[in-house]
C-alpha cells in the first residue's frame, strides 16, 4: 500500500501536471469540508482543527492516489499542529489525544512488523495524525477505512486472481473517508455501537 518518500519524488508528486489539473476539484472539495466543519461545530476550536485536518486528508489522498506516497513533510508537521492545538484548547482531554494517536499508529505498525509488504509506514504516520485529530473515535475511522478498502481489494482479486496480491491499493483515501465520517458522526456511531453491545 502506501509508502512515504522524500525529496524529489515528493516534489514531483506535488508539482506534476496531473496533480495541478486536480486543483479545482480539490479546492472545491476542500471548501465543502471546511464549510461542513463550521456548520457542524460553529465558530469553535473544533471547527478550525477539523477544517485543517480535513484539508490535509484531502491533499494526502490526492497525492496517494496519483503517486502512492504519503509524504513525511506533510503528515508529520500536520500531526504536530493538530496535537498541539488539541492540547492547547482541550487540555483536559490531553491523555485521550496522545493515547489515540499512539494507539492508532501501533494498530498499523504491529502488522507491518509481521508482514512488511502489507502496507507502508506512510499509513502508520497517517494513523498517528488521525488519532491526534479524532481521539477515541479514531476507532470508528479505522474500521470504516479498512472495511471500505475491502471493496477494491475484492475487485482486484476477482479480476486478476492471485496476481492481485502484488498490486498496491492506495490506502489514504479510505482512511480519509473513515476519518471524515468519524469527524462528523463518530461520537454517534461509537455510542450506537456500544449501545448494541450493552443490549
Amino acid at each position: 500500500m502506501s509508502t512515504p518518500s522524500e525529496g524529489a519524488p515528493v516534489s514531483a508528486a506535488i508539482e506534476s501536471p496531473a496533480f495541478r489539473t486536480r486543483n479545482v476539484a480539490t479546492a472545491f472539495a476542500g471548501l465543502v469540508l471546511v464549510a461542513g466543519c463550521f456548520a457542524r461545530f460553529g465558530l469553535e476550536p473544533e471547527a478550525f482543527i477539523g477544517s485543517f485536518f480535513a484539508v490535509v486528508l484531502l491533499v494526502l489522498s490526492v497525492i496517494d492516489l496519483e503517486h502512492r506516497i504519503i509524504p513525511d513533510r506533510i503528515v508529520l508537521p500536520a500531526t504536530a499542529v493538530v496535537l498541539a492545538s488539541q492540547l492547547v484548547f482541550f487540555p483536559g482531554q490531553g491523555l485521550e489525544w496522545v493515547l489515540a494517536s499512539i494507539g492508532a499508529a501501533l494498530f498499523f505498525l504491529l502488522p507491518i512488523l509481521v508482514y512488511p509488504q502489507g502496507m507502508g509506514m506512510g499509513d502508520v504516520k497517517l494513523a498517528l495524525l488521525m488519532g491526534a485529530a479524532l481521539g477515541k473515535v479514531v476507532s470508528v475511522a479505522l474500521i470504516i477505512g479498512m472495511v471500505s478498502a475491502v471493496v477494491p481489494g475484492l475487485y482486484l482479486l476477482a479480476r486478476h486472481g492471485r496476481s492481485a496480491r502484488k498490486m498496491g491499493v492506495p490506502f489514504a483515501p479510505f482512511l480519509a473517508l473513515g476519518s471524515v465520517i468519524a469527524l462528523f458522526a463518530g461520537e454517534w456511531l461509537l455510542e450506537a455501537y456500544l449501545g448494541v453491545l450493552r443490549s
